[in-house]
């Protein structure tokens, strides 16, 4: 990773965001499009937006970081697509790539946070809903983030709660 660029630990999240007030968002990075999803200001739920249609970079990123700013976002998680064995391949590295980039244009917070099946389960909870396959091709990379979502916030309210213990 680019030292420039830092990916910060998921963990390290709450500090950062410490003005308060702010969402945290997450990504899944489609081929075609860009899942998105935010949380709300407790950081206890994910919430679905409008996937962004893939175009140029430079274009991805402008739609996202309008979108982040609209919903008043504090930091950002992208989906890292690690293969099942745990190595990483073509799309692990495209999406490295991506948060390399997307950091130089903003001072957001970038984490990358492990997707596997993600995907797999966003499918089975629309397929679930009944959702129609052509309107799941539509939603299905924001169903993946805000799966990606709801696993970190999940986490940080773990960690709260074991910190809260001691």
């Amino acid at each position: 990773m680019d030292p420039a660029v830092p990916v910060v630990d998921v963990t390290d999240l709450p500090a950062l965001m410490a003005d308060g007030g702010l969402a945290l968002a997450a990504i899944d990075l489609g081929d075609k499009t860009i899942g998105v999803a935010v949380s709300d200001r407790s950081l206890a739920f994910a919430n679905p937006r409008p996937v962004i249609a893939r175009r140029k970079f430079t274009q991805d990123a402008a739609a996202l970081l309008e979108t982040l700013a609209r919903d008043q976002v504090g930091a950002l998680v992208v989906g890292l697509p690690v293969n099942m064995d745990g190595s990483e391949g073509p799309r692990a590295q495209a999406s490295r790539a991506f948060v390399r980039n997307l950091g130089r244009l903003t001072d957001l917070p970038l984490a990358l946070w492990d997707e596997r099946l993600s995907t797999v389960a966003a499918e089975r909870a629309l397929i679930e809903m009944d959702v129609s396959r052509r309107k799941r091709a539509g939603r299905i990379d924001s169903a993946a983030a805000a799966f990606i979502l709801q696993g970190v916030l999940d986490r940080l309210q773990a960690l709260g709660a074991a910190e809260s213990d001691m």
